[in-house]
This record gives C-alpha cells, structure tokens and sequence, in this order.
C-alpha cells in the first residue's frame, strides 16, 4: 500500500491534471500560482516528488525534450490511477481538520519566559512583518486577478490573507494589554530559582 500523499504530491498531480508538463513548468506554475504560499517547496524536493508519483504509477512520462545545451525534460502527465488518488487525498483534506503545531502558538505558550516589555517589543516586530505579508498577498491577490483567474483559483490565498489579518488583530491586541497593564507576569529564571524583572 502506498503512502498518503503529501500536500506537494497533490499539488503535482493537480498541476498535471490540467496538461502534462515537465518538473520545471510545474515549478514555475507554484511560484506564478502563489501555491508556495500554502504548500511547502524545498529545494529538490518537487523532483523528488515527481520521482515519487512515477514509480507508483500515479503519473507518467509521455515525451522528452532537449533545447540546445540544456538538459533532457521529461514531460510527465497523470494516469487514471493518479487522478484518482489525488480526488480522493483532496476530499480527505478538505473533510478532516488535521492536528497542526504552528510554531507561533508554541511561543505564546512560553511567552512567561520573558520580561512582559521584551514580549511587547518582540511582538511589536511581529505586526510589521504581518502587515508587510499581509500587503505582499494583497498585491498578489490583485495581480492574479488581473490575470483572469477565478476565485477558485486563489481561495486559498484569501484563507491565508484572513488568518494573517486575524492573527494581526490578536496580537495588537494582545501589545496593548500587554502595555497597558491589563496583562502582567513576573518572569520565572528557573537557572537561580528567582524571579527576573530585568
């Protein structure tokens, strides 16, 4: 029995399932896309995928090209048994939330390590990075439409924009309690047994 399929693998096949294209068009369709924005990429692991999806039989490679110097491109395209498992991976992610452990919902959980004024900051630094990513996935939002391309296309770009702006909206709320007194601590230094109120 083969293993689930990753949300990369998904998104090959998905890509796939359009036209056949080759590992390079396929990366080039993610970034376009903004699909890297919700499925992680790291380098080589698209190949690998593809590798992957071949030997299981869930694509397939119908042609080989070669431009000048550069290297072969194989041309891969989905087989009925891809397409099906790929529908069925799909409603799966789309019935069943899955357990997550965001990085960041781990640090509030420890944020009495530090001085509440060391949080306030660090946290300050944070809403400028989410409204600089918020402004980014506006922009991208915007040009995709431009291109023509339905809501269907980008739903998941407007998922993430709402969870950026509600994550931004908790945590400068959470700056102003912080700064206004409405939530204190006195931070534990478990290294001398004594509270620290550097």
């Amino acid at each position: 029995m083969s293993r689930p399929l990753t949300p990369l693998a998904l998104t090959v096949l998905r890509l796939l399932n359009e036209e056949p294209m080759h590992p390079y068009e396929m990366q080039q369709r993610i970034r376009d896309y903004s699909i890297d924005q919700v499925v992680k990429v790291a380098h080589g692991s698209l190949y690998h995928t593809v590798e992957r999806l071949a030997g299981q039989g869930l694509i397939e490679p119908v042609e080989t090209t070669r431009e000048g110097r550069r290297p072969e491109r194989t041309v891969y395209a989905i087989t009925e048994q891809g397409r099906d498992e790929a529908y069925s991976r799909l409603r799966e992610f789309l019935r069943h939330p899955v357990e997550e452990y965001p990085t960041f919902d781990m640090a509030l959980s420890f944020l009495g390590m530090l001085p509440p004024e060391e949080a306030a900051q660090l946290l300050d630094r944070r809403t400028v990075r989410l409204e600089a990513q918020l402004a980014a996935h506006d922009t991208v939002l915007t040009n995709l439409a431009k291109q023509g391309l339905e809501r269907v296309s980008v739903i998941e770009l407007e998922l993430c924009n709402a969870r950026l702006r509600s994550e931004l909206e908790f945590v400068n709320a959470l700056v102003a309690d912080i700064k206004n007194g409405r939530m204190t601590w006195r931070p534990h230094d478990r290294r001398n047994g004594e509270n620290n109120d550097k």
